[in-house]
């Protein structure tokens, strides 16, 4: 039987927020899924800053418009935490990134349950 094990983003340090660093594509690294099983993602975002932002977020590839999860979705000027994904399933080694119209604006926040 198949054990759910809660953890934070593997390029998060003891679980604080991802500054997104990126502007463009490949965006910041946010996690990496693991090789068997899969994962549940749900992912948070806030804009620390005083200008609204976008975000675009990648999801195991950087293709346009095939592994984006999220598009250009702005994220309002000192904005608390907004849910971006609720339990979207990620696995094969494959990495979620991110990226911001405004470089280290926006912080990305959250956990995975993975099923293994």
């Amino acid at each position: 039987m198949a054990i759910p094990i809660e953890s934070e983003f593997s390029s998060s340090t003891s679980g604080k927020p991802i500054p997104v660093a990126a502007t463009a594509t490949p965006g910041t690294a946010i996690h990496a899924a693991g090789v068997s099983g899969f994962e549940k993602v749900w992912i948070y975002a806030s804009n620390v800053t005083a200008s609204d932002a976008t975000l675009t977020l990648e999801w195991g590839g950087v293709a346009d418009p095939g592994d984006h999860m999220v598009k250009s979705y702005r994220i309002p000027a000192f904005s608390q935490p907004l849910r971006i994904t609720e339990g979207q399933i990620i696995k094969g080694s494959l990495i979620i990134r991110a990226f911001s119209s405004v470089a280290s604006a926006i912080n990305i926040s959250g956990y995975v349950i993975a099923v293994r």
